[in-house]
């Protein structure tokens, strides 16, 4: 397995009029796949959509920003849920998914931590992850974009993850749209480029010349779930000692799973009254 540290970039280039990022994130994938046991076909479907969640997370501006993906196939085959925060704490699953994802919808949820979050949807009208979120900005957010996302997963290793992502910023000149165009056709083909140069070399292979005198930002996404046994505890504490009293008589515990990092988090009748005696 492949020890790169995850990485995400993000400048402004083409005279600070386009948002450029710049992602690798084979480590966080394999993470994700280590976890969920997950067939290649899946890992490489839950990799795309766990790239997109570490680019728009790292796009919140508030501390207490989040952004969460949903995909739910149109034949009902496939479900996918990632989410990210502000900190690069990116986490996510995949149920089904051999299949590939076969039309259906895709939800976001952008959360600034203080007003109404935004949510947006659209129809899943391709299979490639790239080409679905091109067209949520588009329909959704009105913001041109071009995406170029790329996962390869071979024997149940993620190989590669990453991608280079750029959005027109408003005003935008005609002859600066054409260069980013232009740029983004040599990564047709995502997941070879990032395997070859890492987001250090596609920063300075194609873009040096273009972040000299801009600000360069650098963090390093990581899967993390935010769940623990404490929030747990709090969830289970509001249904009442009778109501888990209940459970445990009909099934011997309560069990909680969570989906994001496949843990199981147990309470027993000790439990329960140790929780209400305190």
């Amino acid at each position: 397995m492949q020890k790169t540290i995850n990485k995400l970039y993000k400048s402004l280039v083409y005279d600070n009029q386009v948002s450029l990022s710049v992602l690798e994130i084979t480590r966080l994938v394999n993470d994700a796949v280590k976890i969920h046991n997950l067939s290649d076909a899946s890992a490489e479907i839950l990799g795309g959509f766990l790239t997109a969640a570490a680019y728009m997370a790292g796009c919140l501006k508030s501390e207490r920003g989040a952004v969460s993906l949903t995909v739910k196939s149109g034949d009902g085959s496939a479900t996918v849920s990632v989410s990210g925060d502000c900190k690069g704490h990116i986490r996510g699953y995949i149920e089904g998914g051999e299949g590939g994802i076969k039309g259906g919808t895709l939800t976001v949820i952008k959360d600034d931590g203080f007003y109404r979050p935004f949510v947006g949807t659209c129809e899943l009208k391709s299979p490639s992850v790239s080409e679905n979120l091109m067209q949520y900005f588009h329909i959704s957010e009105q913001i041109p974009t071009a995406v170029a996302i790329g996962v390869k997963v071979e024997g149940g290793v993620c190989k590669v993850a990453g991608g280079v992502i750029m959005q027109l910023l408003p005003g935008t000149s005609e002859e600066n749209m054409d260069r980013a165009e232009e740029r983004m056709q040599a990564f047709v083909n995502a997941a070879d480029v990032v395997e070859r140069f890492g987001a250090d070399g596609i920063m300075s292979e194609y873009f040096s010349g273009e972040t000299e005198n801009a600000g360069v930002y650098l963090t390093f996404p990581e899967y993390k779930c935010n769940c623990s046994r404490a929030k747990i505890t709090d969830v289970i504490t509001s249904l009442g000692k009778k109501e888990l009293e209940n459970i445990i008589a009909e099934e011997g515990q309560v069990k909680v799973h969570c989906h994001y990092c496949n843990t199981d988090y147990i309470f027993t009748q000790k439990d329960i009254d140790k929780l209400f005696k305190a």
